[in-house]
């Protein structure tokens, strides 16, 4: 048996260049190893200003995380050679607003993707987490 994961988009707006994502999991006590939740190849085009031309999306800043994890440890991070640390989220629940500071920016470390993964620790049957990502399109 595998954990019993979820991905849901609950918006993509091609105006504002902002993606959010809803991520949740009903552990059998698999648990999870540096798995895509957020794959940058399909987030197609983001808008440019007035006047300029559209781009491909690259990269990602994170504005927001919301999340309720239970009886787990979860690890977002940006795909990269060596993978950089969005955040870590323990047993508990809240809103990381990180907006006021420009939001979290992909360090754009040497290789990888940049796609954002999602590791478990600690898990146990019957662990769970809800997870919802603001996130910004960048090019």
């Amino acid at each position: 048996m595998a954990d019993a994961v979820t991905t849901q988009v609950l918006h993509k707006g091609d105006h504002n260049n902002r993606y959010v994502v809803r991520l949740t999991s009903l552990s059998d006590g698999t648990g999870e190893s540096a798995v895509i939740k957020v794959d940058i190849s399909t987030l197609g085009v983001t808008q440019g200003e007035a006047g300029a031309p559209s781009k491909t999306c690259t990269w990602t800043t994170v504005e927001k995380i919301e999340y309720n994890v239970s009886g787990m440890t979860v690890s977002l991070l940006w795909d990269h050679t060596t993978d950089d640390v969005i955040a870590r989220l323990g047993s508990g629940f809240g809103c990381e607003d990180f907006k006021k500071v420009g939001g979290l920016h992909d360090p754009k470390s040497s290789g990888g993707t940049g796609d954002i993964l999602l590791t478990t620790a600690g898990h146990t049957s019957g662990d769970t987490y809800d997870i919802t990502l603001y996130l910004k399109l960048e090019a």
